[in-house]
């Protein structure tokens, strides 16, 4: 049975990954050299963890984190804020047809792994774990 790419529930295209990619290291560059004018913004570290395109690649939704997660609000304020002229400045870099509109959300990969290693941490946790592993006699034939 042929798979439609447009089915809910499927992972993002090779395009879209590509493009998400490109479109992170070029915001990225031009976060780091400070190429917006708004001293809001500039005063921030932020950190690029991931882009998403949308499957028409006119929007792209950047996950980001200013540097030690202070301030995130105030950062994330200052991207929106400034989100018509990073496009423009994101676009420059870019190679494609049209320049996605882009969107901020606050990247919680790093507080979801800090919960993962503080429940891995946890006493009652590690013997769980160590008692299923003496279950296991490493044979997985």
């Amino acid at each position: 049975m042929a798979q439609n790419r447009f089915s809910h529930g499927q992972g993002p295209s090779q395009r879209q990954l590509r493009v998400g990619e490109l479109i992170r290291r070029t915001l990225s560059d031009v976060l780091l050299r400070g190429d917006v004018h708004d001293p809001d913004l500039n005063r921030h570290s932020i950190t690029v963890g991931e882009v998403r395109a949308s499957p028409d690649l006119k929007v792209a939704t950047a996950y980001v984190l200013p540097l030690g997660g202070h301030d995130a609000e105030d950062a994330l304020a200052a991207l929106r804020r400034n989100a018509p002229e990073l496009r423009h400045l994101v676009a420059k870099g870019l190679t494609l047809k049209y320049a996605p509109q882009l969107r901020f959300q606050l990247d919680e990969t790093f507080d979801r792994l800090d919960d993962t290693r503080r429940m891995f941490a946890d006493e009652r946790v590690r013997r769980d774990v160590e008692a299923a592993d003496e279950g296991h006699d490493g044979d997985d034939t």
